[in-house]
């Protein structure tokens, strides 16, 4: 059965529709205003939204631009219920993201018609099933990437590991047996140093590549021990802040949010100037959020869309964040705003 999701914040144009549509076999549901509309949207997922234009508070074009917003909602089929039979508003309906107009008082031979036109394409549903296929199959890519890093970051490790300490080992009785007073001395100290820097290097790319702490202390103590990390490497000051409990998360949510981590802390370290960064991790219902924010110089073009926001800028970096992040039907938001 196809749901229909009528907003409208007059009942007797309510009864109307539904009196309309009734013997159709839809599954009818009403939403009075546009915050309602928005929340009944995101919980019904509907095959289609007829949305009246004028409205208090939030009007049909501002619920319209904020369901194509929203990527779950970005391709529900929605028609707009005007009596503005005037050119701009059908194109600021347009710009907003309607896909069809019915004009007041609307004729029910017209409504029964375009929403049976609609609900048999069923475009939404194929679209939805098509994204979620799209999405299991990103989700097994990203498992995988971080499979090979796992196996990356033993082999760097325990096998090259290994080997470089067996090399300063044999530096090291080399340079015992060597009056330290000779010139090779010398050059194997300095030899010796090098050696320990690559080894060095080799241990941190193997953390950053599969972080140990993500897999033994689970994702809240991991960005936290991620944060004092970072802190004591660049002197720039993290304050970190946890909800005290976090139910068990599947291992790719937790990838994820820790990559956001690294890459959001990476950016702000090279670009904003900052002098302290605060991040908390919060659950508020079934939102999880991480919070990273800076006192630095700001972001240019942060007002934008995210869209418009990345094809502006030459971060990939972002871009990897947002669509890791999307494909778990997440969202990245980029604000700036004065110190």
């Amino acid at each position: 059965m196809s749901t229909i999701l009528i907003v409208d914040d007059v009942p007797s144009a309510q009864e109307t529709i539904i009196a309309m549509l009734e013997w159709e076999g839809y599954q009818l549901e009403v939403a009075n205003n546009g915050p309602e509309a928005l929340k009944m949207a995101e919980r019904l997922e509907p095959d289609l939204i007829l949305l009246d234009v004028m409205m208090p508070r939030m009007d049909g074009f501002e619920v319209c631009r904020r369901l194509r917003s929203t990527p779950q909602l970005a391709e529900v089929p929605i028609i707009m219920l005007t009596a503005l039979n005037d050119l701009a508003s059908r194109v600021t309906g347009i710009k907003a993201g309607a896909d069809d107009f019915l004009s007041k008082p609307i004729r029910r031979q017209e409504l029964i018609a375009r929403a049976r036109t609609i609900t048999r394409l069923n475009r939404y549903r194929t679209l939805l099933e098509q994204r979620e296929n799209l999405r299991e199959m990103a989700e097994r890519v990203v498992i995988a990437q971080e499979e090979e890093r796992k196996r990356l970051s033993r082999e760097l490790h325990d096998n090259l590991g290994q080997a470089l300490t067996i090399h300063l080992m044999a530096i090291r009785a080399l340079q015992e047996e060597i009056n330290p007073e000779e010139p090779l001395f010398e050059k194997l100290e300095a030899f010796n140093k090098q050696s320990q820097e690559i080894f060095a290097s080799i241990h941190q790319i193997a953390k950053n590549m599969r972080p140990p702490a993500l897999d033994t202390l689970g994702l809240k103590l991991a960005l936290e021990n991620h944060c004092t990390e970072f802190t004591r490497h660049t002197h720039l000051p993290v304050a970190f802040e946890a909800e005290q409990e976090l139910p068990p998360l599947p291992d790719i949510y937790e990838i994820i949010l820790y990559r956001t981590l690294q890459e959001a802390l990476t950016n702000i370290f090279k670009h904003a100037r900052a002098s302290q960064v605060w991040v908390e991790l919060s659950l508020e219902e079934d939102l999880l959020s991480l919070v990273i924010q800076d006192n630095g110089r700001g972001i240019e073009n942060a007002g934008r869309g995210i869209e418009d926001f990345l094809k502006q800028s030459n971060g990939i970096g972002l871009t990897g964040l947002h669509e890791r992040l999307t494909l778990v039907g997440g969202r990245l938001i980029i604000s700036s705003g004065p110190k």
